[in-house]
């Protein structure tokens, strides 16, 4: 395992695979061997120690110990029935799921058909080597989520194509997926428009069935941008575009092509364009930057903000502006200056401002994804998870809330699914603020969100769709998988501070 951390440094951590525990759900910081791991926190203590109380009498009762007992359905279970316990009666999990191996069993068999559209994946390239572009990985694997790691430690390995179809098609319930891409020409480890046109054909040419749909990148401003644009247009016909205000998210100080999505001169003959060509929604980065972001770029933070959305929403109502992330602010952090922040205003920095539009503008073509934000907010603040969520359904309408996980990034998106599921508003929000439930696993709102939201705009027409993908061959490939008995290992990888 690539390794970074001191000689002295090493004195305080151990190796995760002999003291992490093994856990459905993280309950230590893992470090894959760049910085020193922080101490477990208290509420992680407390989440471990109910799971293994847990693990041992459920396990117990079926003849499994705790290690074996934590991989199954019924141990994913126990471990949101202590993830309530810690934080509060946000998932909807009951002990019947944690005592019985039937009952969990029947509920994942249930919900194993529910359409799932990810409307935000990645991989990329396989010959990539260089661990700079995965920050985002190692952020997710030292906070919440080690198991991504594999067994050598060497965490790219995870996010190429061969990771890709196993950890969304196979080791998820996810349906139909979209791949997203990177316009950055410096960026040589991240799939290309060309590739993605490529892959989305090989997967669904595999499948027999619309699986895969793709991006092309745009950058308006950069030299030869629009005669890109035309080759996308001609030759990748993509599903949607995929842009970003800030420029290099990854380095916005260095940026040299912000942008504004109401700039009449330079972006919106880019709308007539691909509005002429019928491939008319425009998915766009926003939020996702550090907390020092004011002091950090000056004059550049702003284009991260949506105070662009609304004019380009009003003025283009034929296009539609899928917000991506949701414009929630932090990246590669922990939220919670945010987390208080709502707890005590009611406001979520950026995407509250999101959720206002389409009341402050008149415009029913404004929506928010949910990658990266979900996954980092449900594991770290679940409140602030179902507050934002609460807040995005309360603006922007319950069909205008898009599912995207950000996979491969973190890993298999089954566990994001499983929070979706079980995800509640909880009570005294709901009456505080005027936000309304989200209902069961298959309520309204959260097919809503996980599937029919993205098929109106996609095309993918719930019957035909789902006849297609319960007959295709990525279909038959996972029935094969599951019946393999092949269970995840729930283990980590890396370091873990010792004690």
């Amino acid at each position: 395992m690539t390794e970074w951390l001191s000689k002295r440094e090493m004195n305080d951590v151990v190796p995760a695979e002999q003291d992490a525990h093994p856990s459905p759900v993280p309950t230590r910081v893992v470090s894959n061997g760049e910085y020193v791991p922080l101490p477990q926190t208290p509420n992680q203590k407390k989440v471990e120690a109910r799971i293994d109380d847990l693990g041992d009498r459920y396990g117990k009762k079926v003849g499994l110990d705790r290690r074996d007992f934590l991989k199954t359905a019924s141990g994913m279970a126990a471990a949101f029935l202590a993830m309530n316990e810690v934080y509060g009666g946000l998932f909807d999990v009951g002990e019947a799921e944690a005592s019985d191996f039937g009952a969990a069993g029947e509920r994942a068999s249930g919900l194993a058909g529910q359409l799932i559209f990810d409307a935000q994946t990645h991989f990329n390239r396989d010959d990539l080597h260089d661990p700079e572009p995965i920050d985002v990985g190692k952020f997710a694997a030292k906070h919440w989520n080690p198991d991504m790691l594999d067994e050598m430690g060497i965490i790219h390995k995870r996010f190429q194509f061969e990771y890709y179809l196993k950890e969304v098609y196979l080791d998820s319930d996810t349906k139909a997926a979209l791949l997203s891409t990177v316009p950055f020409a410096d960026r040589p480890w991240l799939i290309t428009n060309e590739q993605a046109a490529r892959s989305r054909a090989l997967v669904n040419g595999i499948a027999g069935s619309r699986r895969m749909l793709c991006h092309s990148g745009f950058t308006p401003g950069r030299p030869g941008w629009t005669d890109h644009v035309d080759e996308a247009i001609e030759l990748y016909k993509p599903d949607s575009w995929k842009g970003y205000t800030i420029g290099d998210p990854l380095k916005p100080g260095d940026s040299k092509h912000p942008w504004r999505l109401d700039d009449e001169k330079l972006v919106y003959p880019f709308y007539e364009k691909i509005q002429k060509a019928g491939i008319n929604t425009v998915c766009i980065h926003k939020g996702l930057i550090a907390r020092d972001y004011e002091k950090a770029i000056p004059g550049i933070w702003k284009h991260a903000t949506v105070d662009d959305v609304g004019k380009a929403a009003r003025d283009w109502p034929g296009i539609n502006f899928i917000i991506y992330h949701s414009a929630l602010r932090p990246f590669i952090e922990i939220p919670d200056r945010d987390a208080a922040e709502f707890e005590e205003t009611g406001y979520i920095r950026w995407v509250s401002d999101l959720a206002k539009i389409p009341e402050k503008f008149g415009v029913n073509n404004v929506y928010g994804e949910l990658g990266t934000s979900f996954a980092n907010t449900v594991v770290t603040h679940p409140r602030l998870c179902a507050a934002m969520l609460g807040t995005l359904i309360k603006g922007l309408g319950a069909n205008r809330v898009i599912w995207g996980t950000d996979s491969t990034w973190y890993g298999s998106p089954q566990w994001q699914i499983e929070a979706l599921r079980r995800l509640e508003v909880p009570e005294d929000m709901q009456e505080r603020h005027g936000f309304a439930p989200l209902g069961g696993a298959s309520s309204a709102v959260k097919n809503a969100i996980f599937w029919g939201n993205s098929a109106k705009i996609y095309g993918l027409d719930a019957a035909d769709t789902h006849g297609a993908l319960q007959n295709d061959s990525i279909d038959a490939i996972r029935s094969e998988y599951q019946v393999s008995g092949i269970k995840r290992s729930n283990h980590a990888y890396g370091y873990v501070h010792k004690g």
